[in-house]
């Protein structure tokens, strides 16, 4: 199972106490200690508080970025690493810190797949409120996430592409630190974060990695500088790790595109693939598909690479390859045939605006919570149905002059009762002011 080489010395074991007091006086562990760590995880001979309290220590003294590329592979060796070698072409997958409206991965992985690059892509948990793109997927009737690494592999040989659920053969030890990082208030931890995402991504069997590291009110980083931090660890950790590492800083302090949901973002992502769609997305899409091609090596320059992906945006390959990759899962294709076969709410309303002015900030998560409300996301107990009908759409963006009573949203929903709920948070999203704001930048910094 452990793909890792034997020590050649004899390693005397340390006591769980002194590993903890060891970090939390800021020294740095070895690889021997890392190792040891992971494994009586694993085995559980390390009691449950002895962890907590390790992963606090870390949260607070911090690991240098060695540590960090350490802990990142051992816990990639903790369980199976797929082998994509047998496959020729270039094997690339992308990575969201994960936003509120962010349906990038629905578009960018079948057009990397037309753009001749194999996208091996398993998604995991989100942050609450944060409908995955899983989630999404499970909109089009039949769609399955669900499959074995062998069925990973095959389908990956056959069309070049899949988004399935994370096997929970891959990085092991990240699922058990990963939950006790949930109780103990341990996620925001940079080399934690690092080492869970690479851990996974790479176990995957991807060559190289894109990363969207998204900064905002609608992700749990709510800090840029912290952002930046990330992106660097994260590609400083995949550069020594002799994967080839690409990160961009987005901005999350508003809603990607213009719709919040299922149904209606997998909408969204269908117009995308057809070329169509809102600015944001294109342009998001666009920089995260140049810069897939150029770490598969497919397109030299920035200009061709912008041209492969505005060719396969626009051709409809991308929107084949999407279909391709639908039908290879249980999926029904004539839902992304025909759109509007998905499900509709039965109601829509306006949310209006109070004053007249400009969308001066919106609160992504709130909006997030508040379809959440309405049904669209996972209750806390994980095992409500998912209403795919429900959402907000025509989001008015940050910078956007309204009047009074001009809708800010569209709400769509099916139980007045929710409506009631989510309302509160729609309204509270929303600030607007007399002077038009500078709308941020949606890429703030290319980190590679």
């Amino acid at each position: 199972m452990r793909k890792r080489p034997i020590p050649t010395r004899r390693f005397i074991k340390p006591s769980f106490t002194s590993l903890i007091e060891k970090k939390r006086d800021g020294q740095e562990f070895t690889q021997e200690e890392i190792r040891y760590i992971i494994d009586s995880t694993l085995d559980e001979e390390m009691p449950k508080h002895q962890q907590a309290a390790l992963l606090m220590a870390i949260y607070f003294a911090n690991m240098s970025a060695q540590e960090t590329a350490i802990l990142t592979e051992e816990m990639m060796l903790s369980g199976e690493v797929i082998d994509l070698s047998h496959i020729a072409k270039p094997k690339i997958d992308k990575y969201s810190t994960g936003g509120v409206g962010d349906k990038t991965a629905l578009v960018l992985a079948p057009l990397a797949m037309a753009s001749g690059v194999v996208v091996p892509m398993m998604c995991g948990v989100e942050q609450e409120f944060v409908i995955t793109t899983l989630e999404k997927l499970s909109a089009v009737p039949g769609f399955k996430g669900h499959m074995s690494i062998q069925h990973f592999q095959d389908q990956l040989a056959r069309i070049g592409g899949a988004i399935a659920e994370q096997s929970p053969e891959l990085a092991p030890a990240d699922k058990i630190f990963y939950d006790l990082r949930l109780e103990t208030g341990t996620i925001p931890s940079l080399p934690l974060i690092t080492g869970s995402v690479l851990s996974k991504k790479l176990a995957e069997g991807a060559e190289g990695l894109v990363i969207d590291v998204k900064w905002g009110n609608g992700s749990f980083i709510k800090d840029l500088e912290q952002a930046k931090q990330l992106a660097r660890s994260m590609t400083r950790v995949g550069r020594s790790m002799k994967r080839r590492c690409v990160a961009l800083v987005t901005d999350m302090n508003q809603p990607l595109g213009d719709t919040v949901g299922t149904a209606l973002e997998i909408k969204e992502a269908i117009a995308l693939l057809k070329g169509e769609g809102p600015e944001d997305m294109k342009e998001l899409v666009l920089k995260l598909g140049m810069e897939i091609v150029r770490l598969a090596g497919v397109a030299g320059s920035t200009l061709s690479a912008k041209q492969t992906v505005q060719r396969h945006l626009t051709d409809g390959s991308a929107l084949e390859k999407f279909k391709d990759m639908i039908r290879a899962q249980g999926g029904d294709t004539s839902f992304i045939d025909h759109p509007e076969k998905f499900p509709t709410a039965r109601h829509i309303r306006k949310l209006p605006a109070p004053k007249r002015g400009y969308v001066h900030t919106i609160n992504a998560a709130m909006i997030a919570k508040g379809v959440s409300l309405l049904g669209a996301g996972k209750d806390a107990a994980h095992h409500h149905k998912i209403d795919y009908a429900v959402g907000v759409s025509e989001i008015k963006k940050v910078g956007t002059q309204v009047k009074q009573g001009e809708p800010l949203m569209m709400i769509h929903y099916n139980d007045e009762a929710k409506l009631e709920q989510a309302l509160n948070y729609f309204k509270d999203a929303y600030r607007l002011a007399p002077k038009r704001p500078i709308p941020p930048p949606l890429v703030v910094e290319r980190v590679a």
